[in-house]
């Protein structure tokens, strides 16, 4: 059963959200909340699978929520998934940064939204192709980070291979059969370097590689 917490300012949005999800029978909503502060006591309380948070709420907002969320030891095995009714803008680049593992516009599809629901519960980042390059592409005209660059050399050359292959939106499947090594080792070159580079999923690791430089517009 996938737990699912839902915060958003506005009932008639947590309310067609919820709904949605209650009819699905490998999901359940184990709390409301209105605020990022509720948000996080709430996490706190029932440790759902799944945070779907929105980034303007009162109190506190979704990216200082998520920031405490992933912060949070206890909290660990919670994956923020960030709502947004604007798609990629400044606003999500930090939610990534703070730690959520992906995002969702509010005017996707049913079926895309409960898929995505499963994704993330699964841990995988919810950052398609498309989505990867307009972020690669607002990196181009940045500098990369000398000290984001420096992390980088804790890497292995097959773990480097593997973060900006995961940059570049692919699945550990693609991930081996782009490197000629089975799925399981693919698994455990992402793995060993989400531990080296102490981040939280896989979106961290895609924002390490647009700062560090390690992928480029040439790349996507």
């Amino acid at each position: 059963m996938i737990r699912v917490l839902l915060a958003d300012d506005q009932p008639l949005i947590r309310s067609g959200f919820r709904a949605l999800l209650d009819l699905e029978s490998d999901i359940q909503v184990v709390a409301q909340a209105s605020n990022g502060a509720e948000a996080l006591a709430l996490a706190r309380e029932h440790l759902p699978d799944i945070a779907l948070i929105d980034i303007q709420m009162p109190v506190v907002d979704g990216i200082e929520a998520t920031r405490r969320i992933a912060a949070d030891p206890a909290l660990a095995g919670v994956h923020v998934v960030i709502l947004t009714n604007y798609g990629l803008d400044e606003y999500v680049l930090n939610a990534l940064r703070a730690g959520a593992a992906g995002f969702l516009v509010k005017d996707i599809v049913p079926e895309d939204f409960l898929h995505a629901v499963r994704v993330a519960a699964r841990g995988d980042a919810l950052l398609a192709p498309s989505i990867t390059r307009q972020l690669i592409n607002r990196y181009v005209t940045q500098s990369p980070d000398i000290g984001t660059r420096a992390v980088l050399e804790e890497l292995t050359n097959r773990e480097r291979e593997a973060v900006a292959l995961v940059a570049r939106g692919l699945s550990n499947d693609e991930i081996a059969a782009h490197m000629v090594i089975s799925p399981l080792t693919a698994k455990t070159h992402v793995n060993r370097a989400m531990a080296k580079l102490h981040a939280r999923d896989r979106a961290q690791l895609v924002v390490i590689a647009y700062e560090s430089g390690l992928v480029s517009p040439r790349d996507s």
